[in-house]
């Protein structure tokens, strides 16, 4: 297969997977282990995997924190028709991407209070996209932040009327964490958290030394 039609078939995979954890009905934490378990395989087995290839065969699987139901949330998106567009930071070169913030999530998690900017992607197919920093960027997370929707790539964890579910559980890093040949955007400072958001994926113990 061609890189065009092994990238497609991956992005075809990842819709499946999101659209596979909306409509599993099952107990949180049970839903988070099968989607773990099933993007681990993604990241071993397809061709257009994040990881690079020497890296596949010997794949132990991605490091993740536990389950922690105090990260799963609602939050309301406080919309911000009145911000200008704006080129998010990336990883490496390339082009600029355009975004604008198109509102804002506040929520409040073990005690401590956090807002983020919610972004839309002004190009081709758009998409609502929410990348964060926190407090273990840079240690156990990658320095540059991680993703928690990016719904142009299917990772969309869905919505309700006019709230967002944010859920801190399936908070992933981009693919640049794992191969410098991609090239991502990465948080800005507004979307820079004070708080440790220790749930979802991080580094392993060798990544993070």
């Amino acid at each position: 297969m061609s890189d065009h039609l092994d990238l497609a078939d991956y992005r075809r995979r990842v819709f499946a997977l999101y659209d596979a954890l909306r409509r599993d009905r099952r107990a949180d934490a049970l839903r988070l282990v099968t989607f773990r378990a099933r993007k681990d395989r993604l990241f071993a087995d397809h061709p257009q995997s994040p990881m690079p290839a020497d890296a596949r065969r010997d794949f132990p699987g991605l490091a993740y924190w536990r389950h922690d139901p105090a990260y799963r949330l609602s939050a309301l998106l406080e919309p911000d028709p009145d911000a200008p567009p704006l080129d998010l930071p990336r990883s490496a070169e390339g082009p600029p991407m355009p975004f604008s913030r198109i509102g804002w999530v506040s929520f409040t998690v073990n005690g401590d209070q956090g807002r983020l900017a919610v972004y839309w992607l002004n190009d081709y197919a758009g998409g609502i996209f929410i990348p964060f920093r926190d407090a273990t960027s840079g240690s156990v997370t990658y320095g540059g932040g991680r993703y928690l929707w990016d719904s142009a790539k299917g990772a969309d964890l869905g919505s309700e009327n006019e709230r967002l579910v944010l859920d801190f559980n399936y908070a992933y890093h981009p693919s640049c964490t794992y191969d410098a040949a991609w090239s991502c955007p990465l948080a800005p400072a507004e979307n820079h958290l004070e708080l440790a958001i220790e749930a979802g994926e991080r580094l392993s113990p060798v990544e993070a030394a």
